[in-house]
């Protein structure tokens, strides 16, 4: 469920007593963890009385809002140039407008909880795409392993030995592009924004008005005004949006200026586990055996994907 670039890290901060410090950052990677794992439960709800892509809108919406009004507290601008402005646009497209839309029209037809174990594949999608797009990233004996074990998990989530008949194709494989947009978006960031002298705030406030701009235009043309404004979805769609995106996306940043990005993206692994707690505890979702065990085996699959080199 991310949506920023990696942040530039900042000055040192001054000392703090190391207790406090350390739980401060707990106490922010828990939240990002319930915000994002919960965020599947709410698109479900928010479906349940708008159209995929208006929840999607709202959801860019709110979320855009929030980052405005952080930048307008920090006195930020938004970056400079076409060319900036051009490359953020397919990442917003990448990282926002297409894997939002995609879970949102998933969840028509699959479980919350699924959907959630699918966003957890992204890892994997991610280790097979630099393997070929970046020469830096070469395999090792581990990750390869790790790119073949988590898709055995995805293949058990799925259930390959029934023949997939459980499960709806259509819906699964949207959750699945879904997860596959997130490592393309941040591929095509890194070879075109890196370095680029906007603040991360800057550029993900910029991506996420862009990729609200194009869901704008695309709404109306796919969708007609609801009939009524239903409250629960409506409530749903905006605490997607100013929570699971805006107030996310700052919470991201803040962590991953503290204790590095590496101990900031464990957060993939905690999304699966509390979006299938909250699909089968607030929604009632049944749980076949073959998921939580899939899902396990995805994330250690992702896992070992992200060993370095010599680690």
């Amino acid at each position: 469920m991310t949506t920023a670039t990696t942040p530039r890290t900042p000055a040192a901060a001054p000392d703090l007593p190391r207790s406090r410090t350390r739980l401060d950052w707990r106490l922010r990677f828990a939240a990002l963890s319930l915000i994002w794992g919960f965020s599947f439960l709410l698109i479900k709800v928010g479906t349940d009385g708008y159209a995929p892509f208006q929840v999607t809108l709202g959801r860019l919406v709110f979320g855009t809002a929030v980052l405005a009004a952080a930048m307008a507290v920090k006195r930020e601008r938004l970056p400079r140039g076409a060319r900036t402005w051009g490359h953020l646009a397919v990442a917003a497209f990448l990282l926002n407008a297409l894997p939002f839309s995609l879970f949102a029209y998933s969840e028509l037809t699959i479980p919350s909880t699924l959907a959630g174990i699918c966003n957890a594949t992204s890892p994997l999608w991610g280790m097979a795409l630099s393997m070929v797009a970046l020469s830096e990233d070469r395999p090792t004996r581990v990750r390869v392993a790790g790119l073949g074990i988590g898709f055995v998990g995805v293949l058990t989530v799925l259930g390959a030995w029934q023949g997939f008949d459980r499960l709806d194709a259509k819906g699964t494989a949207m959750a699945l592009l879904a997860s596959l947009s997130y490592p393309i978006g941040w591929i095509y960031v890194r070879r075109t924004l890196a370095g680029n002298g906007s603040s991360h705030l800057a550029l993900t406030g910029a991506q996420l008005l862009l990729a609200t701009v194009q869901l704008a235009i695309v709404t109306p043309l796919f969708t007609s005004l609801p009939s009524r404004f239903a409250l629960l979805p409506l409530l749903a769609v905006v605490a997607l949006g100013a929570l699971g995106t805006g107030l996310a996306v700052l919470i991201q940043y803040g962590l991953v200026a503290e204790v590095g990005p590496t101990t900031a993206q464990m957060v993939t692994y905690f999304i699966p586990v509390i979006a299938t707690a909250a699909g089968v505890a607030v929604l009632g979702e049944s749980l076949a055996w073959s998921t939580p065990v899939g899902a396990l085996i995805v994330l250690a699959g992702a896992a070992l994907t992200q060993v370095k080199r010599g680690a």
